[in-house]
């Protein structure tokens, strides 16, 4: 193992034990590299169907695109047939990344309801045979995201074993059910629990909404690494760990200027649209910028968005975020579509 190594995958080294999590939406090129300059270890790409793969659909392309900044960079599909699951990976291994993972979190009626992403997890046989051609055909490690289970049926323990039996390099675990999608309170003793049982890394994820949640999973849990998710949206700062609300708001209007260039110079002209989302999660909580972020939620014209937050900073620039508003990170409701992948 690399001495400088947090942890391994397989034969990838890690540098660091604090994780992007792979979000349906958000998981794009300008997101990781606002969040690996933060800290982030480790990228994921959102997740892409296997049938989209195989049909060299421009979408699947655009969403498995990255840049060297991104290494190790991990790419994450899904499907229900370990067949096509192989055929898929085979093709984006020539893309040439690090890991491949097989996505069995999942919850949304559209995946799941098919047998993909959490509906893996009623089927062990095929969680078996999908990792064991994997790893007996792919040259690079695979991993697989996981649940508790699929409702009641809370069988992460047995699923675990069975990817580690099989090949796996690496298991994440978001622990909740499919029922309970992000509700409830994530039950990270569950993620201990995979720990013990398992000799690969495991990765927790769940109600990581602040920097001391980074510690206190890692003690309690004893996981080797700790994923983010909704938590970072908004909030690359986490990564650091350093609270969003120790700064000022000159300090968060730097990185939403350039978060917003690099989501326009990657996306064109809808990029300034694709943003609306990162605009409520970095200033939508502080009720002072409310007109504010209404205008910069109507603007499709990159200048009038600058000009806005020029305005921002002229009026609130050298207070601490703390001061402005009532922000607080573990009751903002998820934004639509965030679900992680």
């Amino acid at each position: 193992m690399d001495s400088k190594a947090a942890f391994t995958i397989g034969t990838v080294a890690v540098d660091g034990d604090v994780v992007l999590a792979p979000m349906a939406g958000f998981s794009d090129v300008p997101h990781r590299a606002i969040c690996r300059q933060f800290g982030a270890a480790m990228s994921y790409t959102e997740f892409v169907a296997a049938e989209e793969i195989l049909a060299r659909s421009k979408r699947a392309l655009l969403l498995l695109d990255y840049v060297p900044q991104d290494r190790p960079v991990v790419f994450q599909i899904f499907g229900n047939d370990p067949l096509k699951l192989l055929e898929a990976a085979k093709i984006i291994e020539e893309l040439e990344p690090d890991i491949i993972d097989v996505n069995m979190g999942c919850s949304t009626r559209r995946v799941s309801a098919r047998g993909a992403g959490v509906g893996m997890m009623r089927h062990p046989d095929r969680v078996a045979e999908t990792f064991r051609l994997l790893t007996n055909h792919l040259s690079v490690p695979v991993t697989g995201k996981i649940r508790l289970g699929w409702d009641d049926n809370q069988n992460y323990l047995a699923i675990g074993r069975i990817m580690e039996e099989n090949g796996a390099a690496l298991i994440a675990i978001h622990p909740r059910t499919k029922e309970q999608q992000y509700r409830g309170k994530a039950e990270w003793e569950a993620i201990a629990r995979l720990k013990q049982s398992v000799n690969i890394p495991v990765i927790g994820n769940g109600d990581v909404w602040e920097p001391d949640d980074i510690a206190r999973m890692k003690s309690e849990t004893g996981c080797d690494a700790v994923m983010i998710g909704r938590g970072a949206i908004g909030n690359p700062w986490i990564f650091s760990r350093r609270d969003k609300l120790s700064l000022t708001m000159a300090q968060v209007l730097g990185i939403v200027r350039r978060h917003v260039w690099a989501i326009v110079d990657y996306y064109g002209d809808r990029g300034l649209i694709l943003f609306r989302k990162y605009s409520k999660r970095y200033l939508g909580q502080m009720p002072e910028l409310g007109s504010s972020v209404r205008k910069l939620l109507q603007t499709i014209v990159l200048e009038e968005f600058l000009a806005i937050l020029d305005k921002i900073e002229h009026e609130f620039g050298g207070d601490l975020v703390s001061e402005l508003s009532l922000y607080s990170p573990a009751s903002t409701s998820p934004v639509q579509r965030v679900h992680s992948a």
